[in-house]
C-alpha cells in the first residue's frame, strides 16, 4: 500500500504543532481576558474565518449560486439542534473549561491531558452499551490514570491554590471532547465542513450571553491580541481545514496520529516560549498517557501506510 506523502506529512505536522500551540496561546491570554472573553474571541473568529471558506467556496461554483443558498439554509433548518449540541460539547465547553484550567497549570500538561479525550470516548462507549471494556481498553484506561498521576505528582505547579479544580477543570474538558465524538458517530450523516461551521457559530451563539458578566482581568498587551488571533484563525479555523483536508486524503484512522503529536508539539512550545521544565516525570506521564490513548483507540504506526481514502 502507498505509504503517506509528503504534502499529507506536512499538513499532520501543521495541525500538530497548532493545535498544541493551542495551550500556549491560552496560558498567555487566560490570566489576562479570563476564560470567557477569551474563548468567545476564539470561536467567534474562527466561525468568521470558516464562513469567509464557505463563501469562497460559493464564489467558485457561482452558477448554483441560488441553490447553494437554499441548500445552506436547508441544512441548518435541519441540522440546528445537532450544531448547537456539537459546538457545546465538542468547543464551548470543552474549550471554556480549558481555558480555566490555563490560568494555573503549564500549557505542557495541559496539552498531555488533552491526549486523554480518546480515552474518555472509549469509556463512554462501554458505558452506553452496558458492556464491559475489552481487556486492552481497560488497560489503556489504566495506563491513562496512571500517566495523569505521574505528570501531577511533580509538577510544581500542582501545589498552587486551586490547582486541583484547574486539573478537574482540564480533564473534564477531555470528557467533553469524548462526549462529542461519541455523539457525532451517533448522530447521521453531517459534511464535516458544516459540522465545524455550524458548531462554531452555535458555540458563539451560546458563549456570547455571557460576556458581559466577565470582564477582562486586566488589560490586553500585544502578546495577548496576537494569542487571541492564533486562537481563533490559526488554531480554530485553519486546523480544521487542516483536519478536514487530512480525513478525506487519507482517513479518520491515519488523521488520528495527530492525537499523538499533539502533547510532542504542547511540551516544545511550553518550554520554548514559556520556558516550563520538562523533567523525567513530565516525558514519563506523557509516554504512559499516549502509550494507554494508543491501547483504546486501537492505533498502531501500521496506519501511516493504509491506502489514501
Amino acid at each position: 500500500m502507498p505509504g503517506m506523502d509528503s504534502a499529507s506529512l506536512a499538513r499532520l505536522l501543521v495541525l500538530a504543532a497548532l493545535w498544541g500551540g493551542s495551550f500556549l496561546f491560552m496560558r498567555i491570554a487566560a490570566p489576562v481576558l479570563g476564560p470567557t472573553l477569551l474563548i468567545a474571541w476564539r470561536v467567534a473568529l474562527a466561525a468568521v474565518f470558516l464562513l469567509g471558506v464557505a463563501l469562497l467556496r460559493r464564489r467558485r461554483r457561482r452558477p448554483a449560486g441560488q441553490a447553494q443558498r437554499a441548500s445552506l439554509a436547508t441544512n441548518l433548518r435541519q441540522h440546528w439542534r445537532h450544531y448547537l449540541i456539537l459546538g457545546a460539547s465538542n468547543s464551548a465547553i470543552p474549550f471554556l473549561l480549558f481555558a480555566f484550567a490555563a490560568q494555573t497549570l503549564s500549557a505542557s500538561l495541559l496539552s498531555v491531558l488533552n491526549a486523554t479525550a480518546p480515552i474518555f470516548a472509549a469509556l463512554i462507549a462501554s458505558l452506553s452499551r452496558r458492556a464491559l471494556p475489552a481487556a486492552k481498553t481497560t488497560l489503556g484506561l489504566v495506563l491513562g490514570v496512571a500517566g495523569v498521576a505521574v505528570l501531577v505528582s511533580a509538577d510544581a505547579l500542582m501545589l498552587q491554590p486551586g490547582a486541583t479544580v484547574a486539573l478537574l477543570a482540564a480533564l473534564g474538558a477531555s470528557l467533553s471532547y469524548g462526549i462529542a465524538s461519541t455523539y457525532a458517530k451517533s448522530a447521521g450523516h453531517v459534511a464535516p465542513f458544516s459540522n465545524a461551521l455550524g458548531s462554531m457559530w452555535a458555540a458563539t451563539l451560546l458563549i456570547a450571553p455571557a460576556v458581559p458578566f466577565f470582564p477582562a482581568h486586566a488589560a490586553a498587551h500585544a502578546g495577548v491580541v496576537w494569542s487571541v488571533l492564533g486562537l481563533g484563525v490559526l488554531c480554530s479555523g485553519v486546523a480544521y481545514l487542516l483536519y478536514f483536508r487530512l480525513i478525506a486524503d487519507l482517513g479518520a484512522a491515519s488523521a488520528l496520529t495527530v492525537t499523538f503529536l499533539i502533547p510532542v508539539f504542547g511540551v516544545l512550545w511550553g518550554r520554548v516560549f514559556l520556558g516550563e521544565p520538562v523533567g523525567r516525570y513530565t516525558v514519563a506521564g506523557a509516554l504512559i498517557v499516549i502509550a494507554g490513548t494508543a491501547l483504546v483507540t486501537g492505533f498502531s504506526p501500521r496506519v501511516l501506510r493504509m491506502r489514501r481514502a
